[in-house]
């Protein structure tokens, strides 16, 4: 018996979504490998791609063994499953560049070490290089018929505004897949989200042909589509997907994403996407009702889940970045956060750009704050002076008066100043590269 029950794990949390009968039992009394394919159409996965990358985090602290498959053959085709049109293909230079991320990305959260339940990685490109298309065709085309295939939902989706030949065998590879993994490698279960399930069981069923056997031991499991409380896809912000690379998606930027969740939405989220154990998680929520502003349940989230992601100390980067705007920041944080970081924080404050002639002349702050930011701080050097009298205005989180002089502020990495009129106004001020 295993210790721990992978199968109730998933149900507390809300992540299990179907399973084929025989699954439960078959991982609770012995360690199984189960795998789940991702495939390399970006150079990074994202927060949809969590969901199922947790399954296998959760499989293996349950003591079972983690398969990734890295799909450098069928994302050479496409996978039409939510898909309202034809994948463009992607060439061989892009595929192997996005390969490499995404192995990288999969060893941040799985344990590659020594022991039983130790995971493993495989790309289905390894096998299918050696087929030709006649043999796959005897191999796998033979043993399952073209109305069995229609009937998929990924499928019939489709018909009505049509798929291709290419993306109509992608179930067929997919199968192949897992009959490869189960021969080869004993590998019992494939595991996916809700989406997946007509490709994970067409490879259930192609092993079962295939074998030759009606009690082919071979198990599907999913897990539910992550949607928010307004039924809209979760995973997306304003700029697009969320993703887990840090040159696509900053650290701050990843953060602000969970810290950002509505409080129905976190609950959910905390269950799925951390492994708070469940009395946590239900103190956490109860503690949460009653100071919903403190938002606990958001920042248990995001630390845990951008921690895991990015590390400690880009985690704690992101804090020091949330409070530039909204808490008691000072000059020695502003200054230790890098550039990108700055410019993702001041994302949506108005910038204003002077030239490099300008500032160094080293004008008043009445000037600076009016004329030579264009009015767009201050309209007059009236209303600047009134307010650097009245104590209003900071530099680079520093408070300032009309008697202070522009070159106090060292400019933030040579060419910034941060300028803060009242107490939620931000001006981002550039300063231009000086002219040789």
């Amino acid at each position: 018996m295993m210790e721990k029950n992978f199968v109730e794990e998933l149900r507390w949390r809300g992540m299990l979504h179907d399973l084929t009968p025989g699954t439960e039992e078959q991982l609770n009394q012995e360690i199984t490998a189960g795998y789940i394919g991702f495939d390399p159409t970006a150079s990074s996965l994202h927060v949809g791609n969590l969901a199922t990358i947790m399954l296998l985090v959760h499989f293996q602290r349950c003591g079972h063994r983690p398969v990734a498959l890295v799909g450098g053959a069928t994302g050479m085709v496409g996978d039409p499953s939510g898909k309202a049109s034809e994948r463009q293909f992607l060439d061989e230079e892009t595929l192997g560049h996005n390969q490499t991320g995404i192995q990288q990305q999969l060893m941040r959260f799985l344990d590659f070490g020594a022991g039983a339940n130790a995971a493993i990685m495989v790309n289905n490109y390894d096998w299918f290089k050696e087929i030709g298309f006649l043999q796959f065709l005897r191999e796998a085309g033979k043993f399952l018929t073209i109305n069995y295939m229609m009937a998929k939902d990924s499928v019939k989706k489709r018909l009505e505004t049509g798929i291709s030949f290419t993306e109509f065998s992608y179930q067929l590879l997919q199968g192949y897949d897992f009959y490869h993994l189960y021969k080869e490698h004993n590998i019992r279960l494939q595991m996916g989200g809700s989406d997946q399930w007509g490709n994970i069981t067409t490879g259930t069923e192609l092993i079962r042909r295939k074998m030759g056997s009606e009690t082919a031991e071979a198990f599907a499991l999913t897990c539910p589509l992550v949607t928010k409380a307004d039924g809209t896809k979760f995973g997306k912000s304003e700029q697009g997907n969320v993703w887990l690379d840090p040159e696509l998606t900053s650290p701050y930027q990843f953060y602000q994403f969970w810290l950002n969740a509505s409080d129905e939405d976190a609950k959910k989220l905390i269950r799925v996407f951390t492994l708070i154990d469940r009395q946590t998680i239900e103190r956490l929520e109860v503690a949460h009702a009653a100071a919903p502003h403190l938002r606990m349940l958001q920042k248990a989230v995001a630390e845990e889940v951008t921690v895991r992601v990015h590390g400690r100390a880009e985690y704690e980067l992101a804090l020091k970045a949330s409070a530039l705007l909204f808490g008691n920041s000072t000059n020695e944080d502003l200054a230790s956060i890098d550039q990108k970081t700055l410019l993702s924080v001041m994302e949506g404050v108005p910038q204003v750009q002077v030239s490099f002639i300008d500032y160094q002349s080293q004008p008043s702050l009445t000037d600076f704050l009016s004329v030579v930011t264009q009015h767009e701080i201050f309209p007059s050097k009236g209303e600047a002076r009134k307010m650097l009298q009245g104590g209003g205005v900071s530099i680079n989180k520093i408070k300032v008066n009309e008697h202070s002089q522009l070159g106090d502020f060292p400019l933030l990495q040579n060419k910034y100043l941060l300028v803060q009129k009242g107490k939620k106004n931000y001006f981002l001020v550039k300063v231009g590269a000086p002219t040789t």
